[in-house]
């Protein structure tokens, strides 16, 4: 039997396929068969993840759940056509990402929250073994399996350039982003996040001369970004300042980048926000004992600089990296201060990996596979706590099936939990609700993919050490 053949036999008569479009015959009963096709998607061998990826866009395209651009609802927020404050969260999903994306999707549709984002970076599709059109697929598939309906924003976050390479090989590392966002647009990343901050250069004399190779590059990816557009969409792309984990952002920063990025752009829609440093760092910093240390967040820059985004250059506003360690106090203030969006990432890994539903078993598994693969990270005064918290992000890819294949009373067990951290966020970044503020400025096309032909391309791990995550 053909993979397409087997894949609609298994989806048991709730969906059809005619003239290369998907029609749904039994949408009730759909639900219930999604999860079988995923994992194909996921797992299977690559003509029939090829098939199983193209069902569910094409499943997804049938019931209006749609991978959307949230572009114009920021630009909105930029002409102050947006009567109310909240901050957008953009969600880095690195473990079952099928199970928190429905997490994610169940604590949406109890608050009615629309603008919240998916994203995953540039590193995070190596270490944790997710392609664009893998991570696309998981996060449709858990808005089918819990009956969301609506703009889907799913980001690139952090395509970001690596310093060394650039330095060695300019024209290779340019090349290496630019072939990302074509793998990454088509599959439904319609939100970019361009990260040139790597190459500011603080050693110049001029703030316009530190940032000129910064805000150079950014305008040059964003027209290459811009000629990848499906027809009738226009991507949401970001810019950034200052590398997130360095000093903290000025409004000369800002204007000196955004000026230049202007003058370099050539009339052609830009940059809809613009990240910044405040006083974060990714993952955030683990203490000897495992516990976390206390961030000091500039909430007045990031404050300023939103005010100075939107009122002298029309964006919906800063962004806020690195968050989802703060404590639980800070999380309010990011609307408070006309924040746009934060990024939440290493905080949801953190409660699967320690929940208390986890094998202990498995975790040690892979602890121990970080103790032999990851034996060069570990600094010669880490404890195991800060060895463990700071590396096991890279056994994410190893045992991404492991984890996927746990009991189901496991991951229903986790899952509740990530729900309600989602319901506890989403209420301090004030989105409940926003599913109508969406409704009003986002208008997804409705996009195709050609049935495949051939399986999934496999696409070579490159070496991720130095980007952000």
């Amino acid at each position: 039997m053909k993979p397409l053949e087997a894949l609609l036999a298994s989806m048991q008569g709730t969906i059809a396929v005619k003239n290369e479009r998907v029609t749904v015959l039994d949408e009730a009963r759909l639900p219930g068969r999604i999860d079988g096709l995923i994992y194909e998607a996921v797992f299977s061998d690559a003509e029939t993840k090829a098939i199983a990826r193209w069902l569910i866009w094409e499943t997804a395209q049938a019931l209006g759940i749609r991978p959307a651009s949230i572009n114009d609802l920021y630009m909105a927020r930029g002409r102050g056509e947006i009567g109310r404050s909240f901050t957008v969260p953009a969600m880095n999903l690195r473990m079952i990402t099928f199970d928190s994306a429905r997490a994610v999707f169940r604590a949406a549709n109890r608050l009615n929250a629309g603008a919240l984002i998916f994203e995953i970076a540039r590193s995070e599709m190596t270490y944790t073994d997710q392609r664009p059109a893998e991570y696309v697929s998981s996060i449709l598939a858990a808005a089918i399996k819990e009956g969301y309906r609506g703009p889907v924003f799913i980001q690139g976050d952090h395509f970001q350039v690596n310093a060394k390479k650039y330095a060695a090989n300019p024209d290779a590392e340019l090349k290496a982003i630019k072939d990302l966002m074509v793998e990454a647009v088509p599959a439904g990343f319609l939100n970019i996040d361009i990260d040139t901050s790597t190459l500011v250069d603080l050693s110049k004399p001029t703030i316009d001369e530190q940032q000129q190779v910064n805000y150079t590059l950014c305008a040059q990816l964003t027209q290459f970004c811009r000629s990848l557009q499906p027809q009738g969409v226009t991507i949401s792309i970001g810019g950034e300042i200052g590398e997130v984990g360095g000093k903290n952002s000025t409004e000369a920063e800002m204007r000196a980048y955004m000026d230049g990025y202007l003058r370099s752009l050539g009339g052609i829609v830009g940059i809809s926000k613009i990240s910044i440093q405040t006083g974060t760092s990714h993952g955030g910093v683990v203490l000897p004992d495992g516990t976390m240390a206390d961030v000091a967040l500039d909430f007045e820059v990031l404050r300023h600089l939103s005010d100075v985004a939107r009122k002298v250059y029309h964006m919906g506003g800063a962004v806020q990296h690195g968050a989802s360690t703060l404590p639980e106090t800070a999380f309010g203030k990011f609307p408070e201060c006309g924040t746009v969006e934060v990024h939440l990432a290493t905080g949801f890994q953190t409660m699967i990996f320690d929940h208390k539903a986890l094998p202990a078993g498995l975790r040690n598994k892979a602890y121990e596979w970080l103790k032999i693969n990851a034996a060069d990270e570990r600094k010669p005064k880490d404890t195991d706590e800060q060895f463990f918290y700071k590396s096991r992000k890279k056994s994410v890819g190893p045992f991404k099936q492991d984890f996927w294949n746990l009991p189901a009373a496991v991951k229903a067990a986790i899952g509740a939990d990530l729900e309600e951290r989602f319901v506890f966020l989403f209420k301090q970044l004030n989105i409940g609700d926003t599913g109508l503020i969406v409704e009003r400025f986002i208008h997804p096309v409705e996009l195709h993919q050609p049935m495949p032909t051939g399986g999934v391309r496999a696409v070579k791990a490159e070496s991720v050490e130095g980007l952000a995550d």
